[in-house]
């Protein structure tokens, strides 16, 4: 036997082991899928993909070969997420808004084979997934710009949904008229508050009158059914083609890197979070001296960075506030399991909201494309 019959040989044996390899692993990420589709967790973990790459390169000893042993793995986890997709395509994902909202492209990139379900508001997308009609909803939670969005933070504290996820969506608002419509003709804008906000140094600058909406879309939808020229909507590209727009002028807002956080609720928190580096925690403190500055120390002791933190008033407590804290760290850690046991002496009520890998940018994982 020649030498290149000897090494076709050695091939066609490997890949025959690799084929029942393959079909091992794949049999393990169907029921990983089947546990997310139970779970309304969503299919991406960067953060997962990127340990188990760490981890398992240096089994690969010559540095030639590594390196494509990274672009292996990179496309097998492609493969992965495909085939998870098809068993998670009959997920039921709520958003509060109408077709072309940012929260609508946010769902779509982040659930691309999901079914997605619109609702008039946070309120009514949160109550779908507690009432198991929807197995998991996308909210913002806020933007860079405008801050939090204290509604869903509120139900956040209220409510009994956990967030494994969050990502961060670029916002580039766009004017839109009707066909026709020209610069000179708009008199009115309609759009979301936050939008509005966003907006605002330009709607100043054109003297424009202002209509709050539910919601970017809705207002584009509203400006489409009236069909005159002197009112117009701010909003998203995709909303233009979708209600049959013309944008009138394009990345209207104040802050070039105008970019919205949106989280992924869900009914069930994930068990292993081994890879899970940040940490969303609620408390409202004892009323007694010092009592925010010993909850504060005490996050920081155990050796938590807190990214984020807010106070919000309680809604049904006059004068009453809970804080909102974003921490690096393993909270399911021994140290943070000591961090929460002494947390629970100061603070009167303590909750954790999630957990998440390092904030997902839908721009930069080409989930927008």
């Amino acid at each position: 036997m020649d030498e290149l019959s000897k090494n076709r040989e050695i091939i066609d044996n490997i890949d025959k082991e690799m084929a029942t390899l393959f079909e091992k692993r794949f049999k393990a990420v169907r029921d990983i899928a089947e546990y997310k589709a139970k779970n309304g967790m969503p299919i991406l973990d960067s953060g997962r993909e990127d340990v188990v790459i760490k981890k398992n390169s240096p089994y690969v000893e010559d540095p030639d070969i590594r390196a494509f042993y990274v672009n292996y793995m990179r496309s097998t986890m492609d493969i992965s997420r495909r085939f998870m997709s098809n068993i998670t395509s009959g997920m039921k994902i709520a958003y509060s808004g109408v077709e072309g909202a940012f929260a609508y492209i946010a769902a779509k990139k982040i659930f691309p084979s999901g079914n997605l379900i619109s609702y008039k508001g946070f309120d009514e997308a949160y109550a779908s997934v507690v009432s198991g009609e929807c197995d998991c909803c996308v909210l913002p939670i806020e933007n860079s710009y405008t801050g939090e969005v204290g509604q869903v933070i509120d139900i956040t504290f209220a409510g009994e949904l956990y967030i494994n996820g969050v990502y961060s969506l670029p916002v580039n608002h766009n004017l839109l008229g009707v066909k026709g419509a020209k610069m000179s003709d708009v008199k009115k804008v309609i759009s979301h508050q936050q939008a509005l906000d966003q907006c605002a140094e330009y709607l100043s600058k054109g003297g424009y009158e202002t209509e709050e909406a539910r919601n970017t879309a809705y207002a584009a939808k509203k400006v489409a059914e009236l069909n005159d020229k002197s009112i117009a909507a701010i909003a998203s590209a995709e909303t233009a083609e979708l209600y049959g727009l013309e944008v009138l002028d394009h990345d209207i807002n104040v802050s070039s890197v105008n970019t919205t956080r949106f989280a992924v609720f869900s009914r069930a928190t994930e068990l292993e979070i081994g890879n899970k580096n940040n940490f969303i925690l609620l408390f409202t403190v004892n009323d007694e001296v010092g009592a925010l500055a010993k909850a504060v120390n005490i996050i920081c002791a155990h050796g938590f960075n807190m990214r984020v933190l807010r106070s919000r008033p309680v809604k049904d407590t006059p004068w009453q506030y809970y804080f909102y804290v974003e921490a690096e760290g393993n909270q399911r850690s021994e140290e943070g399991v000591r961090m929460l046991k002494e947390l629970s002496v100061c603070c009167a009520k303590l909750k954790v909201a999630g957990h998440y890998t390092e904030e997902i940018d839908l721009h930069k994982t080409g989930m927008l494309q």
